[in-house]
């Protein structure tokens, strides 16, 4: 057995959250969506695809954020990332402990943690 790479992160989100995830996923950090097949597509939620990596959002009743667990994507120009989700009204808290990279934390727009790191040149 050999781990070849990591597929998608799944996330959570209240019934009817599509419009606000498609508005953070595709609106803000510009991933396309991915059309589920219809078994699934059937259940809600959307999935999307970019830059190396693909997240799936499902509804789920009694949804509360993750505000812990996160995925950890790396970026590049991060800077410019901090600015494109301040100006969309999404948090930016920097974190200087992770040796080797630059990072912030965020939230999408249900509150689910996201970590964005960007590796440091030199």
């Amino acid at each position: 057995m050999r781990i070849v790479g990591l597929h998608h992160v799944q996330l959570l989100t209240p019934p009817g959250g599509e419009a606000v995830a498609r508005a953070f996923y595709s609106g803000v950090l510009g991933m396309a969506e991915v059309v589920k097949p219809p078994v699934l597509a059937a259940r809600g939620g959307c999935w999307f695809r970019g830059g190396g990596w693909e997240v799936h959002l499902s509804p789920v009743d009694g949804f509360v954020p993750a505000t812990k667990a996160h995925p950890g994507v790396l970026i590049e120009d991060l800077d410019d990332l901090a600015e494109t989700l301040r100006a969309a009204g999404h948090p930016v808290e920097w974190d200087p402990h992770f040796p080797g990279h630059r990072r912030l934390y965020s939230a999408d727009g249900h509150g689910n943690r996201l970590e964005f790191l960007e590796r440091l040149r030199g």
